[in-house]
């Protein structure tokens, strides 16, 4: 393990505090732990205050240590436990992180090295000359089909040649970085192989005729069956009537054999028909009492207008829509204005006590209400869906 230390003092600043948006969004990712938990946001709050200021300095994590309630030496262990933080100063408008592992390096992740300290610092971790870049190496980023690749804020460049890297480089230093497409850089699908599709290459058939099977194969050698005999000639004689036969089922076993075989096969197929009819109304019977026991009565008057997708609150999946629409709630303004006594309800009414505060469906339909997605992103910085 690499000794990882904060930044000499020289380069400190003094203080650091979170703008009023990201100070809302910590106050709201702290509350989202359980009571005495809370230290458990500490990883989020420094990646919070790296995306703010670039890099974390010693009073970044003083400053989470007192929201936290947490000793310093601890906040520092974490900061220094992962290569994820950045100790030092990073360049503004690019840091560029070069994979250095074995597939990487062997698809060329030297030479993009050597790009990095021609255009940037010969030595990683050192700004250029007006501070804009810097860069570094780093273990597998995990896009080791792409190799070699490198890492810049929160995208991969993949497929890279040294001069694609210049290109990229020279980009992001103009402050054209949006320009450049992230991902691989050469002509293949994602991950998929460099020279094309090689397996599914076939057209889906058409339909398949179903399979009839031959007829067995008749043995020439085996002796023709006897023709049947004649039968005698018989007095006509009137058949004595079973004793366990009841006169209204005598009739079915007139005539000869065939026709009484016939006749008990329907009637076994007619009983068997009113079986499945009797069970098929039990399992409709039972579902219709189903659906009914499980039925949530409305608690509030719907609003008019076309429902909003009540899925973007984080904690409401798809079946839980259902169930909120049903009692009344279809808006992200309805659920933004619950009260402690509605919420109450509609926890009871669904059975899911905890679920509105953990979630923090209140801030979440609110900003959801006032501006959609994008008023989501604002405050919680992340999308919504």
């Amino acid at each position: 393990m690499v000794a990882r230390r904060l930044a000499d003092e020289s380069v400190q600043p003094a203080a650091f505090a979170f703008t009023a948006e990201n100070a809302k969004w910590a106050e709201w990712k702290i509350g989202l732990y359980p009571t005495g938990r809370q230290q458990s946001a500490v990883i989020p709050l420094l990646m919070r205050a790296q995306e703010q200021d670039g890099w974390v300095t010693r009073a970044t994590i003083e400053k989470v240590a007192d929201m936290l309630g947490m000793a310093y030496i601890r906040v520092l262990e974490v900061a220094t436990f992962y290569t994820q933080f950045q100790l030092q100063p990073v360049g503004t408008k690019a840091h560029v992180q070069v994979c250095g592992t074995t597939p990487c390096m062997l698809r060329g992740a030297g030479e993009l090295i050597e790009v990095c300290k021609s255009k940037i610092h010969h030595d990683p971790h050192h700004l250029n000359d007006d501070g804009t870049l810097s860069w570094e190496e780093v273990e597998c980023a995990g896009a080791c089909v792409n190799a070699p690749m490198v890492a810049i804020f929160q995208d991969t460049y993949e497929d890279l040649t040294p001069a694609r890297l210049e290109e990229i480089i020279d980009a992001f230093h103009a402050g054209k970085g949006d320009t450049i497409k992230p991902g691989t850089q050469i002509e293949r699908l994602n991950s998929a192989a460099e020279g094309g599709r090689t397996t599914l290459l076939e057209k889906p058939t058409a339909k398949r005729e179903k399979f009839v099977p031959p007829p067995p194969p008749v043995d020439a050698a085996a002796p023709a069956a006897p023709a049947p005999a004649a039968a005698a000639p018989q007095a006509p004689t009137t058949a004595a009537k079973p004793k366990d036969v009841s006169e209204e089922s005598a009739p079915a076993l007139k005539g000869t054999p065939k026709q009484a075989k016939v006749s008990e096969a329907k009637a076994e197929g007619e009983r068997k028909a009113a079986d499945a009819e009797a069970i098929d109304s039990g399992k409709k019977a039972k579902a219709k009492s189903a659906a009914e026991k499980g039925a949530v009565a409305p608690l509030f008057k719907a609003p008019k207008g076309a429902p909003d997708d009540l899925k973007l609150i984080s904690g409401v999946a798809p079946v839980l829509e259902g169930r909120l629409n049903a009692i009344g709630i279809t808006q992200w303004s309805q659920v933004a204005k619950l009260s402690a006594e509605d919420i109450a309800k509609v926890e009871d009414s669904l059975s899911f006590k905890g679920r509105v505060a953990r979630d923090n469906w209140l801030q979440q339909a609110e900003a959801l209400a006032k501006g959609g997605v994008e008023e989501y992103r604002k405050v919680f910085g992340k999308d919504p869906r």
